[in-house]
């Protein structure tokens, strides 16, 4: 990949990177970036980094070729964030530059040792403290903790405008020769949208609180750029993303969108019956549907959609007494995550048995998650038509209170 300037003196250098599960465990069908950049004043800095994987270091390495910067000219790397996405590249470099200076947070200078057994000079800084490169570029540092591990920080460089917050303002997917908004087609920025907000559901999610933290801290700089460690930099239209990472981060607690997820699992075609009728219901009330199988479906994306919606419909079977398991799997994951204060309602059929609303309630309450169910519909084997006719009326019933809450929030 080729580097490209962001803006006076500083440069986004990146690596694209398919074919794994982010953090070992979510999707990435369209890959994802790493990014880094380089400040150069009277001295150069790299802010942020790469992982360690086959290859990654050295596509860093020879994009410092491409800008004329050899490796012995930087005289600070910054580590906003050291999660081994960003920082794994450390220890190739220190392979050729044993002596560099590091600037990151108290919390950050322990793990370095933890993960890479690197005790280099270590310049520790916290928010409000600022680094002059020269040039009248002076980088200020605020830390953002929890966003998403305790170190971070975020870099903001005074000069141009430019916050470089690492994992924040982040997203999915990899990025070709066109790495700004302003390069962008409307139809592109809108996939980037979406995998920003799958991206802050699966990897942001159980941190809103700190996140919108953040926000307000980001809300506060005269920021002109945000170029974050994953995904697209916002130079043309900053306050896309920001505005965004607000509405998520408020989504914890609901409202969010108007909107309900729909979520089913059936073991032999009982439960599913149920589905379109509850599907139907909902939007005869003209609110948006998202329907989702498990575990045909990944909990990546049905989080994504759950976290974006005021409402939910778990459909599912009791199993051997207890819920279906692939329903149980998600669910325990969005109450990990913090999707709070959710509309619901449940529909199910069970054989000589019932049983799933106990997980269910006991799932609910580990994780205080606050939902409001209207009254389940419960079937012995098969629907019947009265049956099918009370889920249709319950999807109605779920929309009203979805639309309701959505208006008044």
């Amino acid at each position: 990949m080729q580097t490209t300037q962001v803006t006076t003196n500083t440069w986004r250098l990146s690596a694209n990177i398919y074919d794994i599960l982010f953090e070992g465990m979510w999707p990435i069908p369209h890959g994802f970036s790493m990014n880094s950049y380089i400040v150069k004043g009277e001295k150069v800095a790299i802010i942020d980094g790469v992982c360690d994987w086959d290859g990654t270091p050295e596509v860093l390495f020879d994009q410092f070729r491409q800008m004329n910067v050899d490796h012995n000219d930087i005289d600070y790397v910054i580590i906003n964030h050291m999660e081994p996405d960003h920082s794994g590249w450390l220890k190739d470099f220190k392979k050729i530059r044993p002596d560099f200076k590091i600037v990151t947070t108290a919390k950050a200078q322990a793990l370095l040792k933890s993960f890479f057994e690197i005790d280099n000079e270590i310049m520790v800084v916290k928010s409000g403290d600022t680094l002059d490169l020269g040039g009248g570029h002076v980088l200020a540092f605020e830390e953002i903790p929890n966003v998403h591990w305790p170190e971070t920080m975020a870099t903001f460089d005074t000069k141009t405008g430019t916050l470089f917050p690492c994992d924040a303002f982040g997203s999915f997917g990899a990025i070709d020769e066109s790495p700004y908004d302003d390069q962008l087609t409307p139809e592109q920025v809108k996939f980037y949208e979406f995998e920003a907000s799958r991206y802050y559901a699966n990897i942001v999610g159980a941190f809103s609180a700190p996140a919108a933290k953040a926000v307000a801290k980001t809300e506060s700089l005269p920021v002109k750029i945000i170029a974050p460690g994953h995904g697209i930099v916002w130079r043309e239209n900053p306050r896309k993303i920001i505005d965004d990472y607000k509405r998520y981060a408020a989504y914890s607690k609901g409202p969010a969108k108007e909107e309900i997820t729909v979520i089913w699992g059936s073991m032999y075609g009982n439960t599913k019956r149920g589905v379109d009728p509850v599907v139907e219901g909902i939007k005869s009330e003209g609110v948006k549907v998202n329907v989702h199988q498990v575990p045909e479906t990944h909990y990546s994306y049905v989080l994504r959609d759950v976290w974006n919606s005021s409402g939910v419909v778990l459909a599912m079977p009791t199993y051997e007494y207890k819920m279906f398991a692939p329903m149980a799997v998600v669910l325990d994951e969005m109450g990990r995550k913090k999707a709070f204060n959710r509309k619901a309602f449940r529909l199910g059929s069970y054989g000589w048995s019932g049983g799933a609303q106990k997980e269910l309630d006991e799932i609910l309450a580990r994780y205080k998650m606050n939902w409001d169910f209207l009254e389940p519909v419960e079937f012995k084997g098969a629907p019947t038509e009265e049956d099918l006719a009370t889920i249709r009326r319950r999807g109605r019933e779920l929309a009203i209170k979805v639309k309701e809450w959505v208006a008044a929030g």
